[in-house]
């Protein structure tokens, strides 16, 4: 990116992120969260009520057709409330009837027979097999793709190809295939600077709530065996100087709304939680490495203290709001404003690194041409401040809790369950106002703003005017407290999206609906019909290369029920492909290269041809096409600029083996 884009995209991504620490709790009411941000030398306030509109800009200019639709919207409101069917909601069913209540919409709390608009599940998109019609909160392979070695692959990937842009994720190692490399890097390490002496954390793959999470400073303290099975997990270098307020560490919990895959559609909570460690923090050494409360911020550990505060105080005890804590910051000269901007990058990368695998999942689920549900869903980002103030992603959960209580010892060994306000502030306004952006009343007038031009577009939202324009009889409503930050933020991050186009073409050619594997025709008839095989590259090597590949990764997915190539195998395989045609550049001129010399051999007539004569091949679902950075809309994503973008020398990262596995629990 230029300098003129790079500042754009600072001051256009921060600008709601100052909000965040301008408002504390004396501006919050118990009905809603009411905020106003003073915009210094300007005289503008944003997100408060300094107009009829509830601080949503309206353009002067609609005409009176505009607004007769909008009233014809409140009356098909008006006769026909919004249905939630909440029977699988499980652990967030008291914030979800806070917010279905407060928009006065109807709960189905045992289901019912007839088709519900929206759907809560507690755990994964699986939690009803019947749902073919309305909206999901949950989507399919979500669980599989946020748990720890998984997340640890697809973000080192986009290492690979753009390793200074995904600098905020700590180097990890998987285990156990990665032991000896591990231990091997680590001991050339010290051999070479006996005064170095990192810290590593180590987080089982399907662990939650800090459960089995311990500190090492040497590999043999590693423990891999479970018995007699191997010990999957993730090891991590550990961050020793993390930003500390009042002599303790703390993480931030960020809660993110995908709000659809095609086309990308990210929201991020303009609140969040920050929940602190109860024992003064000390960088690890030997003696401390155990001190779970010193050197641990999950809450369910913490919470077991002595030292653990529960306070109805949004800005006090050992758990906080996340402008209280900015709030402070600020008061101490921190630049909030870019803070809260690389948070932003930080969320809108993690995204675009696990959205290709997510729409292999969508696809198998939900093929195209099947009636089936449309799927958003709430994730809780874990984000830890270093001291320098970068913020480094801890992990990403795909059921973060959403309780607004506590468990409290009210009489010596007497536990209950009582009203945690700070909680209930939080992800309340977060489901309500998730629930309003999934609103089917409102959605299709906001589909049509997007479509006419809103991608590029500056501070307004589309979405946030049509949701907050209520009926009477639902109230007055707070602004949303969601910011839309993808697409409004496309032209800053969207040549990032060089997976999603592989895993474009990898949809395109997987035959069977539902299938989630290449097969050896298949991968034959893509190298046939990209025109990459030639006489020193022979069909009979392109076979070898598939089995190889395949081999070695159905080594790794013990748990696998189909057979052949899955997309981070395929992943392999393009890059190994673009490494032997364009072998002068480097790796991501290389994917550019090969990506633009496929997607033309694809949109030729030939091409079209060739597939049509293959019986396991379909049409890639034209959603994908237009949103997978564009394999037939120049405007989307040209040559050109790609090959501009491109020209910088990447260093390479060494890329990992894959492992999928599975999980049903929350974070």
């Amino acid at each position: 990116m230029g300098r003129d884009d790079k500042n754009k995209h600072t001051s256009d991504v921060s600008l709601h992120g100052s909000g965040v620490s301008a408002h504390v709790g004396r501006n919050l009411n118990k009905q809603g969260h009411e905020r106003t941000l003073h915009i210094r030398g300007t005289g503008k306030i944003l997100q408060g009520k300094n107009n009829e509109n509830n601080g949503v800009t309206i353009h002067p200019s609609k005409n009176n057709q505009d607004a007769r639709r909008e009233d014809g919207f409140k009356l098909a409101r008006k006769r026909r409330p919004v249905t939630v069917d909440t029977s699988k909601a499980k652990t967030s069913l008291e914030a979800l009837k806070l917010s279905i209540k407060q928009l006065k919409w109807k709960e189905f709390p045992l289901g019912r027979r007839a088709a519900c608009d929206i759907y809560w599940h507690g755990v994964s998109f699986h939690d009803n097999e019947n749902v073919v019609s309305g909206q999901v909160n949950k989507f399919p392979g979500m669980i599989e793709m946020l748990r720890k070695i998984n997340l640890s692959r697809a973000v080192r990937t986009m290492q690979e190809l753009f390793p200074e842009e995904y600098d905020f994720y700590p180097r990890s190692w998987i285990l156990p295939e990665e032991c000896q490399q591990f231990s091997t890097q680590i001991r050339m390490v010290k051999e070479n600077d006996a005064t170095v002496n990192p810290t590593f954390i180590v987080k089982p793959d399907g662990g939650s709530q800090g459960d089995g999470i311990y500190l090492i400073r040497d590999p043999s303290d590693l423990k891999l065996m479970v018995g007699s099975q191997a010990k999957q997990a993730v090891v991590q270098e550990y961050i020793q100087r993390p930003l500390l307020i009042d002599k303790l560490k703390f993480d931030i919990r960020l809660y993110v709304l995908l709000k659809s895959l095609e086309p990308l559609e990210i929201y991020i909570a303009k609140e969040g939680l920050t929940r602190f460690c109860t024992e003064p923090y000390q960088e690890p050494c030997q003696k401390n490495l155990s001190h779970v409360f010193m050197h641990l911020t999950n809450y369910s550990l913490n919470v077991h203290s002595g030292n653990f505060v529960h306070s109805d105080s949004q800005s006090t005890g050992s758990k906080r709001t996340l402008s209280s804590v900015l709030y402070r910051l600020a008061a101490k000269g921190v630049d909030i404003k870019k803070v809260w901007s690389d948070i932003i990058a930080l969320v809108i990368k993690t995204a675009i690194a696990v959205v290709p695998e997510l729409r292999v999942y969508y696809q198998a689920d939900i093929p195209p041409g099947k009636p089936g549900p449309t799927c958003f869903q709430i994730l809780g980002f874990d984000i830890l401040l270093m001291k320098n103030l970068k913020p480094v992603l801890l992990e990403v959960n795909s059921n973060p809790s959403m309780r607004i209580e506590h468990e409290q010892e009210v009489a010596p060994g007497v536990f209950e369950y009582v009203p945690s306000p700070v909680d209930e502030e939080v992800k309340v306004g977060v489901i309500r106002d998730t629930l309003r952006l999934m609103d089917p009343g409102s959605k299709k007038a906001s589909i049509s703003q997007l479509r006419a031009g809103g991608l590029e577009h500056g501070e307004e939202i589309p979405m946030e005017a049509e949701t907050q324009e209520r009926s009477p009889d639902e109230g007055a409503l707070p602004s949303l407290c969601l910011k839309q930050v993808y697409p409004k933020y496309t032209k800053q991050f969207n040549y990032l999206r060089l997976v999603e186009r592989i895993a474009a073409m990898f949809i395109r050619f997987l035959g069977v609906k539902g299938n989630m594997r290449l097969g050896p025709t298949a991968f034959r008839t893509f190298i046939r019909t990209c025109k990459l095989s030639n006489s020193n590259f022979s069909m009979a090597s392109v076979d070898i290369l598939y089995i190889d590949i395949t081999r070695r990764w159905s080594g790794t997915m013990p748990d696998s029920r189909e057979a052949g190539m899955g997309l981070q195998a395929f992943v392999e395989a393009f890059f190994y492909l673009a490494g032997r045609r364009f072998k002068s550049l480097a790796l991501r001129e290389q994917v550019v290269s090969l990506l633009e010399l496929c997607e033309a051999q694809l949109e030729s007539p030939s091409g079209v041809e060739e597939r049509r004569s293959v019986s396991c091949s379909r049409a890639m679902p034209r959603a994908i096409k237009s949103q997978t950075l564009g394999l037939t809309n120049p405007q989307l994503n040209s040559p050109a600029p790609l090959r501009r973008a491109a020209s910088q020398d990447y260093r390479l990262h060494q890329r990992l083996k894959p492992r999928t596995l599975r999980a049903n629990v929350e974070n």
